[in-house]
């Protein structure tokens, strides 16, 4: 089931975001140390409470039969037309099950509610599995920028709604 997240569930949001993008860090080579500003160090308690209440990002998760969250993501609001989809994960042990497909789906509906007509992602360029997702799923490559605080070079992908 995939529903909104609410206060309670910000502690267990960071659990499963920084689990997630732990093994992404692990396969890139990504520290604490050459890599701070990545999502599987960065993500903090704080940082989503602010999302939450201050930038009013929409946060949503998906949660097992027994109430454990499984996956996540959310929305940041671009422009009245435009959203970026931040963060979709699913927990390691929980992958290839269909899970991020759901939340895929899920978000390009919520981001149409929203009046999307486009939704963009940024990703580890090098991670050519995942582009290969987004693509299938519709997104197309616009390009890519080099970043002196990161060890790999960000991806930027867009999708019509």
């Amino acid at each position: 089931m995939i529903r909104p997240i609410t206060k309670e569930d910000i502690k267990e949001s960071v659990n499963v975001i920084r689990t997630s993008f732990l093994t992404v860090a692990e396969e890139f080579g990504l520290t604490e140390e050459n890599a701070p500003r990545h999502v599987a160090f960065a993500t903090t308690e704080d940082r989503l409470m602010y999302q939450m209440e201050v930038e009013k990002r929409p946060m949503y998760a998906f949660f097992s039969d027994d109430g454990k969250m499984l996956g996540y993501y959310s929305l940041a609001k671009l422009s009245d037309t435009e959203w970026e989809l931040n963060n979709l994960c699913v927990l390691p042990e929980h992958r290839n099950e269909g899970i991020g497909d759901k939340l895929l789906t899920d978000a390009f509906a919520k981001a149409k509610e929203l009046g999307a007509k486009k939704l963009h992602i940024g990703i580890v360029e090098e991670n050519v599995r995942l582009r290969k997702w987004y693509e299938s799923e519709g997104f197309i490559h616009l390009g890519s920028k080099k970043f002196d605080f990161f060890p790999f070079t960000c991806g930027y992908m867009e999708k019509e709604l």
